[in-house]
């Protein structure tokens, strides 16, 4: 009975939205098109994973970034080794940040990051560490391997770049901070890394880091696949 009430709910919600008689706001629209300065929502990583499968859609969202606050090739798919096709991809070159070198990412992976950046990274480092982040130190974001390294383990996000893995920031005021160093430091910058951690999880669909295993004490690892797993 009530799984009854709840469908007849959704459909007389979804008629009220179809007639007007009810406005969603476009980030809260699961069907709306993303645009990156919108308010990040529940709602954000499920439009953002369905970019997936519809490359245009994908770099119809990376473009609504203002011009000149983003630097990105499109890729033809192609597979750096037989194993490891890569699909939907672009290559990142910057954004309001600089990377230490450019990375191969699929377009929703580089979805999340720019989206991150802008609502969640920028912002705390303004407010805990008075200053930008000036550059973004990362260990790369594709590697054709399975987990761990394991033989016969699944295959790791990396080997479909669907994660990138970052062990530290540059600010604008001249201060380095890396995870590796810093992580269990107990003023502004812990705040700071632990900040960072946290603000991810609302665009990517996991994010480790030192509190996960060992294996994760130096790097964030943020990838694509789950839903706001945040360790």
């Amino acid at each position: 009975m009530r799984s009854t009430l709840f469908i007849l709910l959704l459909i007389a919600i979804g008629v009220a939205v179809q007639k007007g008689i009810i406005e969603i706001p476009r980030h809260w629209a699961p069907w709306a098109p993303l645009y990156v300065d919108d308010p990040i929502t529940p709602i954000t990583q499920l439009k953002i994973k369905r970019l997936s499968g519809d490359r245009e859609a994908c770099l119809a969202a990376l473009d609504t970034v203002p011009d000149g606050e983003l630097s990105y090739t499109p890729l033809a798919d192609y597979a750096p080794t037989a194993s490891c096709p890569l699909t939907n991809v672009v290559r990142m070159q910057s954004s309001s940040v600089r990377f230490n070198q450019s990375f191969v990412a699929t377009c929703p992976l580089a979805l999340a990051w720019v989206m991150y950046e802008r609502h969640e990274l920028q912002p705390a480092a303004q407010e805990i560490m008075g200053s930008p982040v000036r550059q973004v130190d990362h260990v790369g974001s594709f590697a054709c391997r399975n987990i761990y390294h394991r033989e016969n383990a699944r295959r790791s996000e990396h080997a479909t770049a669907e994660a990138l893995d970052v062990i530290g920031f540059r600010f604008e005021n001249g201060q380095r901070i890396t995870l590796i160093k810093h992580w269990d430091d107990e003023g502004s910058v812990g705040e700071f890394l632990r900040a960072a951690r946290d603000g991810a999880c609302g665009t990517f669909g996991n994010v480790l880091g030192p509190d996960y295993n060992a294996a994760h004490a130096d790097h964030f690892h943020m990838g694509m696949r789950g839903f706001r797993l945040c360790r």
